[in-house]
């Protein structure tokens, strides 16, 4: 069967031929694809839409049948961001659904960082009547032109016949390939239509169906399994360096198959946190700018790297010709035939679909009995462990935020789901957090968002009630967003958030000091007068607490983790305290800096980056 035509042959929709308005299509649609969820602020524009959810609620209720819940945020970045949170944590298409003009506009940030992190969404605006378009009309703003380059897709409905084909489309595109947001801008007019509802059919869009057919028929043959193996046979030091793309693709036990059938090394980036066991004596987790000093050094000494969904950004490959020096052969799998030889020169690549194409390799391997002895590897990478772990003072009289976050992790066990915001907590959680599966860790990598942790952590809950979800976040980040602590209250989500609080943009101070002799230009916070926890008392916390001495640090702790039910935690830790490993901006692994606890293996000087390499 060729991709896309399932829908042809399946047996003809219950309600087909039935009149509907057209906001019950849309509604119908959104069933129909399996949305349990729906998150969005209303408006004139889009309350047609909104009227039929109620409705269609409405008529399941007592009846045993699977409603279809609006859970309305502080604002729309919020449920755009909770939108996402859901997607990330449960593998389905999000669904984020908005008024006109500044609702949608809104949701622009949530949408670009879903493109940055290939995260599906589908993002549902109500716009004015046909005829008002381009009149300036009240809450009227150009979604498509606004969205068309930060979007996978958008979709401006004009003709009502098509609408039903139109959100069919948009999750087709949204979840296959590599994954992203598609944005469907509705006017009103269009939802108040009625006509027959097909109960099938999508849009022609044959010029991106043949490029996915031509992904799905593009597996590995014999030839080239035979010389990604001649490759890998001649080397001495392999190394996995596994990406996002690896937890989008639902490869990641594809890759824990392969990595373990011939005992090859992992490390991670940012977004691939998860895709393989942190605690596994085979992991070196996370490499790149912030990434543990093992775990760099490992790239740097390996001979035959093989990238599985990671794309060379700049926080793992900063100076490129500098990256991974002594490999031999770069080979490299991704779904993406941009990605291939875009920032790094690769001698083997394929692509396609990353499980079939891992199974084709493992299945090839097992076929021709391919047997290397690493030990001798293995026990370097074991050495590079132990001689430069994570580190940070211990002996401080002051909250480490490394210490917290240790013993968080002692009772989460890498079985809870971690959100974050962005900045110095982001990368401490990264560092210090421990992951058994993927999608556990839910950050914004590519964009850096701040403000996206609380919000993802509600879409992160709902998705996954089972979950212990805990929003990891900081002073400034969480202000971006803060309005969400009511939306935890009002649905009465058992989510943690903790505050790692050292009054200011962490990160941004952290450059500051380093590369600007410590000008704290507009980054210190120190002054502000936000009380977190009168704040969170307010919106209905009823376990919030202030930590602020060491020796109370493991108790308060439990007892946060161990609360039922939704739980504010605010941690003053140690203003000065840093992250390290740091690499900095267009510098190689080996100019690595450590701080003052992680060994290093260089004496590192810190350069000033030019305007060029800043962020």
């Amino acid at each position: 069967m060729k991709y896309g035509q399932a829908a042809l042959n399946a047996s003809a929709h219950p309600l087909a031929g039935q009149q509907m308005s057209g906001a019950d299509i849309i509604v119908q649609v959104l069933a129909d694809e399996g949305v349990d969820i729906v998150f969005g602020y209303s408006g004139g524009a889009i309350l047609p839409t909104y009227d039929a959810i109620f409705v269609y609620n409405q008529q399941r209720t007592g009846a045993g049948q699977q409603q279809m819940p609006l859970i309305v945020p502080a604002n729309e970045q919020g449920a755009g961001f909770m939108a996402a949170g859901y997607a990330r944590a449960s593998g389905k298409v999000g669904v984020c659904m908005v008024t006109s003009g500044p609702g949608a506009t809104n949701t622009v940030t949530p949408v670009r960082d879903c493109m940055a992190d290939s995260i599906p969404i589908v993002v549902i605006c109500g716009q004015v009547p046909t005829a008002a378009i381009g009149s300036d009309a009240f809450q009227e703003a150009p979604v498509a032109s606004i969205m068309g380059s930060v979007a996978k897709h958008v979709f401006l409905v004009t003709d009502a016949t098509k609408l039903e084909a139109t959100v069919r489309t948009a999750f087709e595109i949204a979840r296959t390939g590599r994954p992203g947001p598609v944005v469907i801008d509705i006017p009103k007019d269009v939802q108040n239509w009625r006509g027959a509802f097909q109960g099938t059919g999508r849009l022609p869009v044959a010029g991106y169906r043949h490029r996915m057919n031509r992904l799905v028929r593009n597996v590995l043959s014999d030839d080239q399994c035979a010389e990604f193996f001649r490759r890998l046979g001649a080397a001495e030091r392999p190394l996995i360096y596994a990406g996002g793309g690896v937890i989008n693709s639902e490869g990641s036990d594809a890759l824990r198959e392969f990595a373990l059938e011939f005992q090859i090394p992992v490390v991670t980036t940012l977004m691939g946190l998860g895709a393989f066991d942190t605690m596994h004596p085979l992991s070196m987790r996370m490499l790149g700018m912030h990434g543990a000093a093992f775990a760099n050094y490992a790239v740097d000494d390996c001979d035959f790297l093989f990238a599985l969904g990671a794309r060379f950004d700049d926080r793992v490959a900063g100076n490129p010709p500098k990256f991974a020096p002594k490999s031999r052969c770069i080979a490299q799998i991704d779904i993406d035939a941009s990605e291939i030889n875009k920032v790094k020169p690769v001698q083997w690549h394929h692509v396609g679909l990353l499980q079939e194409a891992l199974r084709a390799l493992r299945n090839y391997g097992r076929r021709v009995s391919f047997r290397r002895d690493w030990s001798a590897w293995h026990r370097h990478c074991a050495d590079l462990r132990a001689k430069h772990a994570m580190n940070y003072d211990r002996a401080s009289e002051l909250v480490q935020p490394y210490y917290v976050i240790e013993e968080i992790n002692k009772l989460t066990k890498g079985q809870a789901i971690i959100s974050t915001g962005v900045g110095q907590h982001q990368m401490w959680a990264a560092q210090y957090f421990d992951f058994a599966q993927p999608r556990l860790w839910l950050t914004s990598g590519s964009m850096g968002t701040m403000g996206f942790g609380l919000p993802a952590a509600i879409g992160a809950q709902f998705a996954r009630p089972d979950r212990l979800v805990i929003d990891i976040d900081g002073d400034a980040s969480v202000r971006m967003n803060v309005g969400e602590l009511e939306t935890v209250t009002t649905y009465d989500l058992p989510v943690k958030v903790i505050v790692l609080n050292n009054c200011g943009d962490g990160m941004v101070k952290q450059w500051q000091k380093l590369f600007f002799k410590g000008r704290l230009s507009a980054s210190d916070k120190s002054l502000h007068k936000k009380d977190f926890i009168k704040a969170a008392q307010a919106d209905g916390f009823k376990f919030a607490v202030r930590l602020d001495r060491n020796e109370d640090v493991p108790r308060v702790v439990r007892e946060f983790i161990e609360f039922k039910g939704p739980a504010f935690l605010e941690v003053m830790i140690d203003p000065d305290a840093g992250v390290y490993p740091m690499v900095g901006p267009g510098q190689a692994y080996d100019e690595m800096i450590t701080g003052d606890h992680i060994v290093s293996r260089h004496k590192t000087e810190i350069r000033t980056p030019d305007a060029s390499e800043m962020f």
